[in-house]
């Protein structure tokens, strides 16, 4: 009972820091919504399960054991963060489009957008693969524990994801100026260009 509370509390420490995550949510939220901000939630807890059956099942060793393999990854994932930052500093609202086709286009993108920086973020994995398994029991089904435990923080993270999109949509009825937003995407790009080269030049341990 202690591991169970030991990980449910570090876990919840863990997903409530600022980081990448949060930079990602609050920047669509702001832009497009409470729905943007709930397919933004969705596509990186999508991101932790694919990690999730990664790590119960080796990949994450194996990825972890190859430097090239590493390293190809790592730079993926650092090229596509520094992408999002750079699109976010010089993006321009458009006021042609149909408001329909519009609203689909961001939610997806969103999805996309969140999906993608999670799978191609490595830090995850090594979380994932270092993180867990000081849980995990031996004299029990590791793989199956692996899996539990990965359901359990994708499923607190989307609870956590969702309550904060909930409160930054309010805030988002009194900071929807023009200067606001442009200040929004200003400050997040730059955050997530920052992450994107702090992760490109993390060396692999």
């Amino acid at each position: 009972m202690n591991d169970i509370l030991t990980f449910l509390v570090l876990t919840l420490f863990v997903i409530m820091s600022p980081g990448i995550d949060t930079a990602l949510i609050t920047k669509r939220t702001m832009a497009d919504g409470q729905t943007g901000g709930y397919k933004m939630a969705l596509g990186l807890a999508s991101g932790s399960l694919v990690h999730t059956l990664a790590a119960a099942f080796g990949l994450s060793a194996l990825l972890l054991q190859s430097a090239l393999a590493f390293e190809v990854v790592k730079y993926a994932g650092a090229l596509y963060l520094m992408y999002l930052g750079i699109s976010s500093l010089f993006s321009k609202k458009s006021d042609t489009a149909s408001p329909v086709k519009e609203e689909k286009s961001k939610e997806t993108s969103a999805f996309r957008q969140g999906l993608v920086s999670n799978v191609l973020n490595p830090k995850v994995a090594v979380f994932f693969l270092t993180f867990l398994p000081q849980f995990v029991q031996s004299d029990q089904n590791v793989t199956l524990q692996l899996l539990l435990m990965g359901i359990t923080y994708t499923f607190l993270a989307i609870t956590w994801f969702f309550v904060f999109v909930f409160f930054i949509n309010y805030l988002r009825k009194w900071l929807t100026t023009p200067s606001v937003q442009r200040f929004m995407d200003k400050a997040t790009g730059v955050v997530l260009i920052g992450f994107g080269l702090k992760l490109a030049f993390e060396k692999h341990k």
